[in-house]
């Protein structure tokens, strides 16, 4: 019976008004804490195995190759800046990837991971100016605003970054 009474006292009436309240000591979970941590934890996943796969398996000089230098070779950027930035971007991917899987210095890795996103998209519109972002580049941006914008990095106190600030605050 005590299952059934912690239960119902922790889904009962007003569950969802002491989810939401605000925590009144440092520690406490809020849905905002969670929500950051999903955003965070998925964004980094998506980037680290992305990474991992391009620099291990592929092979960042072959994704070079067969991503940026045959892709655009019939554009007017430079041979040298393609194979500059097709070595470099599973590299950051990786590492950016993996700060925020950890939530450390996180917004060094959002900025990194923003700019791939942005050279993605630059890459994509002008091999196709009408390309389809739905399945690749707006899920990603997504995750990246709402972890950046709307939860502010303060609300992940699940992040190595939080855990750092709460230990050197001032009591």
């Amino acid at each position: 019976m005590q299952g059934l009474e912690f239960v119902a006292g922790w889904a009962g009436p007003g569950y969802f008004r002491r989810m939401n309240r605000e925590p009144k000591n440092g520690d406490t979970l809020t849905p905002r804490s969670w929500a950051a941590f999903v955003a965070r934890t998925i964004l980094g996943l998506i980037f680290f195995m992305a990474g991992l796969w391009k620099v291990f398996e592929l092979g960042a000089v072959q994704h070079a190759r067969g991503m940026f230098v045959e892709a655009y070779a019939d554009t007017f950027l430079p041979a040298w800046s393609l194979w500059a930035t097709g070595v470099a971007v599973p590299f950051v991917e990786l590492a950016a990837g993996g700060l925020m899987l950890a939530g450390w210095q996180r917004r060094v890795a959002a900025l990194a991971l923003g700019g791939v996103l942005i050279l993605v998209t630059f890459g994509h519109l002008l091999a196709e100016p009408l390309y389809v972002f739905s399945a690749h580049v707006i899920p990603r941006t997504l995750l990246l605003v709402i972890d950046l914008l709307l939860l502010l990095f303060e609300d992940d106190r699940l992040s190595l970054d939080g855990w750092l600030a709460r230990r050197t605050a001032p009591e």
